[in-house]
């Protein structure tokens, strides 16, 4: 992109916004503040607080610079289109800028203010995100969304670090069930944009693959995620109030996933059951880690 940014200051301002891809930051800090709450030891508000907007600043940076790097392709999908950068409204320079800044800073902060055992495990989820997801798997294989889910999967691990200073178990299980999660969750979203990745040449699993495929493949990860929910009861990390909950969750995880993986899809079919579990995937982790949340406040 060769265009410069707007000098309208609202509009900068929105558009600087919008390469944080707010939306998806907003699930992000919701599970790191879930893993500072769920760790066994507590830690103060402000340094709460503070690896909390590391982790928003980190999730910001990493989500400039796979905008930056993806900006040709954003470019040739309707859903993506309007973006600041393919849409001219700001110069690709200014976007790298911005996300290395906040990805550096974010980094530091955390492991100045924090500890740097959840400053590295941070850098290595922007790393992750940024280099191995967008630049490498996501143009070169359909397994870009397995093998790339564990982007999203940090921020509890990072939350839970910056409170107790250690990995164990638990944290390692909820990064495992946001893993697990990712592959049912976007591929549902796939299936009903399929073309605008196939017009880009991003060989996701429904356009390589195909539909059929691809809808098994929901069906048996949405599958291994209903015990892998419930692991951190049956280890005895959480109470009854999270073990019920990750059942009820996961059982309507299942049956959603179900419509979706054995059903065939048919010209011009809407797609409904698709948008409904991408829908419901949505609702279901903030669910889950709230019903953590809720089962260790009990428990407290």
């Amino acid at each position: 992109m060769t265009q410069s940014v707007s000098l309208q200051l609202p509009t900068d301002w929105r558009d600087f916004l919008a390469l944080t891809k707010p939306r998806v930051m907003s699930l992000v800090v919701f599970t790191g503040i879930c893993g500072i709450i769920a760790a066994p030891e507590r830690i103060h508000p402000v340094l709460a607080f503070t690896a909390i907007l590391c982790i928003a600043i980190g999730a910001g940076g990493a989500a400039a610079l796979n905008q930056w790097w993806e900006a040709d392709l954003d470019a040739g999908m309707k859903r993506t289109a309007a973006r600041p950068l393919p849409s001219g409204r700001m110069n690709t320079i200014e976007a790298r800028d911005f996300g290395v800044a906040l990805s550096v800073g974010s980094v530091l902060l955390m492991g100045l203010a924090i500890g740097w055992l959840a400053a590295v495990i941070l850098a290595i989820s922007i790393v992750y995100y940024a280099v191995i997801y967008t630049i490498w798997l996501k143009p070169r294989t359909p397994q870009n969304i397995v093998i790339g889910g564990g982007a999203g999967a940090f921020p509890p691990l990072i939350g839970w670090v910056a409170a107790t200073g250690e990995i164990t178990l638990m944290p390692v299980l909820l990064f495992a069930i946001i893993f697990f999660w990712t592959p049912p969750h976007f591929w549902a979203l796939a299936l009903f944009v399929k073309s605008d990745y196939a017009k880009v040449g991003i060989p996701m699993m429904p356009v390589v693959a195909g539909e059929r495929a691809t809808r098994r493949q929901i069906l048996a990860y949405a599958a291994l995620l209903l015990p892998l929910s419930m692991a951190p009861w049956w280890v005895g990390g959480t109470g009854s109030v999270y073990g019920i909950s990750a059942l009820v969750l996961g059982l309507v995880f299942l049956a959603l996933s179900a419509r979706v993986g054995l059903r065939e899809a048919a010209d011009g079919d809407t797609m409904k059951p698709e948008k409904q579990l991408f829908a419901w995937s949505v609702i279901y982790l903030f669910a889950l880690f709230a019903a953590l949340v809720t089962d260790r406040l009990i428990l407290a």
